[in-house]
């Protein structure tokens, strides 16, 4: 039996074991396994591997998508440049190798949600791991953006002294941070919600509520908005290809 899993803390809000689950009994994958391992810190992962030789891969949430990196044999150039890895393949000689299908996730899921639109300049809320790979991606398409952080050292802003006409003028906005996830489905990021327009796009990294707080506020006021499942579901595939050995490192 191959083992697979996801390792973060906390859990309880995650959707992978049952995305793979299901995965595995559609396409009659009958060899395959996925659960949750909540790690207390990021150097339990040592035990893992230990207790389970059976695993082949993990995936990576917060917050430990950049600690995870000092644990590994080698990581993907992109991974390295976006400096966060969310996915880990485990080879039959056991060396870990890390990769960030964050990114591939987060290319369609921009597409999606903005179509032919060019937002002049962006909003990132959080400076973690998922907003490396926000950063990644919006520098691919060439859009500017400033970051919003509860540490003023890691962001442009923090969301005590974020101005009213940055958030107008940023006509895509990303929250890259765990605020909003179940259980706190009342909580969002403290921003004024005030200066958002039908012309803004609003993208959540968080899928579980579909509709988080932020995404709402962002309707009430005409904002096109986008949850974070397909980022979720394009992730998830392309970290089965990189188990399967469909991606080189």
């Amino acid at each position: 039996m191959r083992k697979f899993g996801l390792i973060g803390r906390p859990l309880g809000h995650s959707a992978s074991a049952a995305y793979f689950t299901e995965k595995f009994s559609k396409e009659a994958i009958n060899d395959c396994a996925y659960a949750l391992y909540e790690l207390p810190e990021i150097g339990a992962l040592s035990g893992l591997l230990e207790q389970h030789p059976e695993l082949c891969g993990l995936n990576v949430t917060i917050p430990y998508k950049r600690e995870v990196m000092a644990f590994l044999d080698a990581v993907s150039p992109e991974a390295r440049a976006i400096g966060a890895v969310n996915c880990i393949r485990r080879t039959p000689e056991g060396r870990l190798e890390g990769f960030n299908t964050d990114i591939i996730g987060l290319r369609e899921a921009l597409s999606e949600l903005l179509g032919f639109a060019e937002p002049e300049q962006a909003l990132v809320l959080g400076t973690g791991g998922a907003s490396q790979a926000v950063q990644y991606a919006l520098a691919e398409r060439g859009i500017p953006f400033a970051l919003v952080s509860r540490d003023p050292a890691k962001g442009n802003y923090t969301y005590d002294n974020l101005p009213c006409e940055v958030v107008e003028q940023s006509r895509l906005i990303v929250n890259a941070s765990p605020v909003g996830t179940y259980p706190n489905v009342t909580e969002a990021p403290r921003i004024p919600y005030a200066y958002l327009t039908p012309d803004h796009y609003l993208l959540d990294l968080v899928y579980n509520p579909e509709v988080t707080q932020f995404l709402d506020y962002g309707r009430q006021r005409g904002a096109h908005t986008l949850n974070g499942r397909t980022m979720f579901v394009e992730q998830a595939e392309a970290s089965w290809r990189i188990w399967n050995g469909e991606e080189l490192l």
